[in-house]
């Protein structure tokens, strides 16, 4: 896809969802995109993502995943390359952790989940892997969160484990207010 192409893409969806991003003016983001964050949002776009400009509490910009459900192009997958590793039998295609580095961008936090959760409902039907922090995955879980019953649940699971409908969202700040 040609930059061109792209950033109509992300002007148009700007447009249309104006409650995830109050007061922030397209031109302060067009201006603020590097080559690399093209290319991260290149890929967030062609894998299913819908990125959008999320404004957080806080005053930072942040492009997130706003696909109503779990990437579809990012499904399927580890949590990380070491449970990829330790898989014996059917293993994945790969590991969300390692997805995200290889393209520029970060598993979602469980902050940012839930503040997204505060926009709009998203993963009702699929999951989302969230970045763990080191004392779960130490011992060989991972985190992933869903909403269901209008309430975000935050989970635990075998890192190595993958699921059709278990993908993970991503992030990158592009700056602050």
């Amino acid at each position: 896809m040609d930059q061109a192409t792209l950033i109509d893409i992300l002007h148009h969806r700007f447009t249309e969802h104006p409650d995830r991003h109050p007061d922030v003016n397209w031109d302060d983001v067009v201006s603020r995109l590097s080559l690399e964050m093209l290319r991260s949002l290149e890929w967030m776009e062609q894998t299913g993502g819908e990125p959008d400009i999320v404004t957080m509490p806080h005053g930072q910009w942040f492009f997130v995943d706003c696909a109503a459900e779990s990437p579809s192009g990012r499904r399927s997958l580890c949590y990380d390359d070491v449970a990829l590793e330790k898989r014996k039998k059917n293993k994945p295609a790969g590991s969300a952790v390692a997805e995200a580095v290889a393209h520029g961008v970060s598993l979602l936090t469980e902050d940012l989940y839930r503040h997204l959760q505060t926009i709009q409902p998203f993963d009702v039907k699929t999951s989302s892997w969230i970045e763990t922090p080191e004392a779960i995955r130490a011992q060989g879980g991972a985190l992933f969160c869903d909403r269901r019953y209008d309430h975000v649940f935050v989970y635990h699971n075998g890192a190595d484990s993958y699921y059709a409908n278990r993908g993970f969202r991503t992030y990158f700040m592009l700056g602050t207010i």
